[in-house]
C-alpha cells in the first residue's frame, strides 16, 4: 500500500482545487460544540439540546444583540443533529425528526432570512465522532448534493472512524463534490488534526488548494491551560503554519471559549487577542442567551476584530520570549502592526517590561503611534529605538496597535 505522503505528492491538485472565492478574511460566527456538545435530551433539557430551536435562538441573538453587526455571520451545527440511520430508500442523511421537525432546509431559510449563514457538520468515516451516520467515500457526492439542496453555506468535515488512506482520498473528493453542486459552500477540513498536524504527513500546499480552513491540533477545552497549550503549539510550529495561511485558507486553532465557565477576564482578553494575532477563524461557542455583559463587550470590541479581519491575511509570529512574557507580532495593511504581549505567568503581580519597536523588528526610521487596543488609549509616539514601559497582569495580555505617521 502506498504511503499517505507518496499519495499526496502524486495527487493532481488541479483536478481537486476548491474554487469558491469565500472567506477572504477569517470567518466569524457561532458554533455549538464546546458549549452544548452532544446533548440530545430535549425532554429534560429543552433549552440546551441540539435542536432547531437552539440554532434559531442563537441566530436571533446574533442579530438582535449586535453580533452580526460586529461581523459574526455563521450559525454552525456540529455533531449529533442526524437520525441514527440514513433514509432507507434514498440513502440520504436525515435530521433527527423530533429535534429538527421542520428539517434543515427550513432552518437554513430562517437563518438566511436574518442575513446569516448556516454551517453543518459531517464526518469522513463510517460514523461521526458522536456515533451518527458518517460520510463514507461512496456517499461523498450524495451528501454534498444534499447539503447544497438544504441551503448550507459551510461544511465542517470531521475524521473519526476513518483511516489515513481514506482521508487522503475523501477530503479532496469532498472539495471537488462541493464545487460540482453549483452552490458556494465553505469547506472546513479536520484532516491535519488526525495525522499530527505537521509535514511530511500534512501537505499544506494541497490543503490551501482544497479547503478554506482546517483544524491542525486537538480540541479546545474550557480551560486556560487548553488555550495556552494551543498557543504554545502554534508558536513552536509557526514556520510551517504561517506560509499556509492567507485569504481563503486559514489555520484553525478551534473555538473561542470566551463567555463560558472557566476563563477570567484577563484570560478571555488573551484568547481573543491571540486569535486575532493568529488570523484565526472567530467561532464562538457559548450561550448567547445568557452571556455576561463583560464577555459580550469583549467579543464585540472592534479593536481585536479589526486586527483579526485585516485583509492582508498574514498570520502573526512569536518574536521573542522574556521570562513569562511571549511577544507576538502581526503585519497589517498600511504599514501597521499588531503586537500581543502575553503573560503566561501566575505570579501575583503584573510583569513589567521595557520595550522598543526595534526589539520586535520594526525598524523603519519614522514615528509610530502606539495604542493600547483594549483600552483605546494612545501610549505615545515613538521611533523604533526609543524605549517605552509596559505592564501586563498575570494570565492576561497587552494588545498594541502600531501605526506609522504618514
Amino acid at each position: 500500500m502506498r504511503t499517505l505522503f507518496v499519495y499526496l505528492a502524486l495527487m493532481p491538485a488541479i483536478a481537486i482545487s476548491l474554487d469558491n472565492g469565500v472567506m477572504r478574511v477569517p470567518p466569524m460566527g457561532w458554533l455549538a460544540w464546546e458549549r452544548f456538545r452532544c446533548e440530545t435530551d430535549c425532554v429534560n433539557n429543552p433549552h440546551t439540546c441540539i435542536s432547531e430551536r437552539l440554532f434559531m435562538e442563537m441566530a436571533d441573538r446574533l442579530v438582535e444583540d449586535g453580533w452580526s453587526d460586529a461581523g459574526y455571520k455563521y450559525v454552525n451545527i456540529d455533531d449529533c443533529w442526524a437520525e441514527k440511520k440514513r433514509n432507507a430508500t434514498t440513502g440520504r442523511l436525515v435530521p433527527d425528526l423530533k429535534r429538527f421537525p421542520n428539517g434543515i432546509k427550513a432552518l437554513a431559510d430562517y437563518v438566511h432570512s436574518l442575513g446569516l449563514k448556516l454551517g453543518i457538520y459531517a464526518d469522513l468515516g463510517n460514523f461521526t465522532c458522536g456515533g451518527y451516520p458518517g460520510t463514507t467515500l461512496d456517499r461523498i457526492h450524495l451528501d454534498a448534493q444534499t447539503f447544497a439542496e438544504w441551503g448550507i453555506d459551510m461544511l465542517k468535515l470531521d475524521g473519526c472512524y476513518s483511516t489515513p488512506e481514506e482521508q487522503a482520498l475523501g477530503y479532496p473528493k469532498m472539495s471537488k463534490a462541493l464545487n460540482k453542486t453549483g452552490r458556494v459552500i465553505a469547506y472546513s477540513c479536520s484532516w491535519p488534526a488526525y495525522i499530527g498536524g505537521l509535514p511530511p504527513k500534512v501537505n499544506y500546499t494541497l490543503l490551501g488548494e482544497i479547503c478554506n480552513l482546517w483544524r491542525n491540533y486537538g480540541d479546545i477545552q474550557d480551560s486556560w491551560d487548553s488555550v495556552l497549550d494551543i498557543v504554545h503549539w502554534w508558536g513552536k510550529n509557526q514556520d510551517i503554519l504561517i506560509p499556509a495561511a492567507g485569504p481563503g485558507h486559514w489555520n484553525d486553532p478551534d473555538m473561542l471559549i470566551v463567555g463560558d465557565f472557566s476563563l477570567s477576564k484577563g484570560e478571555s482578553r488573551a484568547q481573543l487577542a491571540m486569535w486575532a494575532i493568529l488570523a484565526a477563524p472567530l467561532f464562538m461557542s457559548n450561550d448567547l442567551r445568557r452571556i455576561g455583559h463583560t464577555a459580550r463587550a469583549l467579543l464585540q470590541h472592534p479593536g481585536p476584530i479589526n486586527i483579526n479581519q485585516d485583509p492582508l491575511g498574514i498570520q502573526g509570529r512569536l518574536i521573542l520570549s522574556i521570562a513569562s512574557l511571549d511577544i507576538w507580532k502581526r503585519q497589517l495593511k498600511g504599514g501597521q502592526y499588531a503586537i500581543a504581549v502575553l503573560n503566561k505567568g501566575t505570579a501575583g503581580t503584573p510583569k513589567k517590561l521595557q520595550l522598543s519597536l526595534s526589539l520586535v523588528n520594526i525598524t523603519a526610521a519614522q514615528l509610530y503611534m502606539v495604542t493600547d487596543v483594549y483600552e483605546e488609549k494612545h501610549l505615545g509616539l515613538y521611533n523604533p529605538n526609543v524605549d517605552f514601559h509596559i505592564s501586563v497582569n498575570p494570565s492576561d495580555v497587552l494588545l498594541l496597535l502600531v501605526k506609522p505617521l504618514s
